[in-house]
């Protein structure tokens, strides 16, 4: 009588020995429909995919590091040229504005001059108080640079303080330090009784960041003068029949220049 654990071993090294013969591994590929992921083709590691992939290494990642930074920095500098250059130009048009307005505001009140005409002007005496009308311009040196002055009437009267909109107003031109350096224009404007000119900090500024400022005054032959007075006798008492205004202002190396010339509406001619 054999063993039943012999038998066993032997059934199976029989089944075993079955399996492994050609004609079965056929009749069981054509009888059995074996899922594609475990044909023994698909099972197979091809030698490709038996090396694991390396990655990049430690030079290939700082060189992309760089060319990212590079990237980067040229993108940034070229937004702060953009912002900066729109501040710049912001910055010209406010200075070019900012004449523009203050030679419109010169002209306005030099078209509105006012000024006494023979009768009823007649030359002051010596000790006589000046004419409240005179027209009178000079030039002054601050810092070295020729500025100019201007004092003269005017129609054209702005009141600050809304007290008396109307009135002929004495109007002087005339240039200050300013308190953070630089020069500015300021514009006093008062009405008769005419106070005793002082320059103010009430007064308010026309311009700031002035270069230079200059009036030239044509006289009834043709004559420029860098200076008037219409008291002095020298020139008969008369006032100027045009008056050039030459305005630069600017910040730094950048400048702006402003000119024109204005007609007087009122002339008094030479006496005698």
């Amino acid at each position: 009588m054999s063993h039943p654990l012999l038998d066993s071993r032997s059934l199976i090294y029989r089944l075993v020995a079955q399996v492994q013969t050609p004609d079965f591994s056929a009749s069981m590929s054509s009888s059995f429909a074996w899922p594609k992921s475990l044909r023994p083709s698909a099972l197979k590691l091809s030698p490709q995919s038996s090396v694991l992939s390396p990655g990049f290494t430690l030079m290939e990642i700082l060189v992309a590091i760089l060319i990212l930074g590079l990237v980067v920095t040229t993108v940034l500098s070229s937004f702060n040229m953009v912002f900066s250059n729109a501040e710049s130009l912001e910055a010209a048009a406010s200075t070019f504005d900012m004449g523009r307005t203050c030679l419109a505001r010169i002209t306005l009140d030099l078209e509105n001059a006012f000024i006494l005409e023979r009768p009823p002007y007649k030359p002051p005496a010596i000790d006589s108080p000046p004419d409240p009308y005179r027209f009178q311009g000079s030039v002054e040196n601050r810092g070295g640079t020729a500025l100019a002055k201007l004092r003269f009437t005017s129609r054209a009267h702005v009141a600050l303080d809304r007290s008396r909109e109307d009135g002929i107003a004495e109007i002087v031109y005339y240039v200050q330090e300013a308190p953070g350096g630089g020069l500015r224009l300021k514009r006093a404007d008062n009405l008769y009784p005419y106070p005793r000119f002082e320059e103010r900090s009430v007064d308010p500024v026309l311009c700031e960041n002035v270069k230079s400022l200059a009036f030239d005054y044509v006289d009834a032959e043709g004559t420029v003068f860098d200076a008037w007075d219409s008291e002095s006798p020298r020139i008969g008492n008369a006032t100027p029949t045009m008056v050039a205004v030459r305005l630069e202002v600017g910040d730094g190396s950048d400048s702006y220049g402003f000119q024109t010339t204005v007609a007087l509406p009122l002339v008094r001619r030479k006496s005698g």
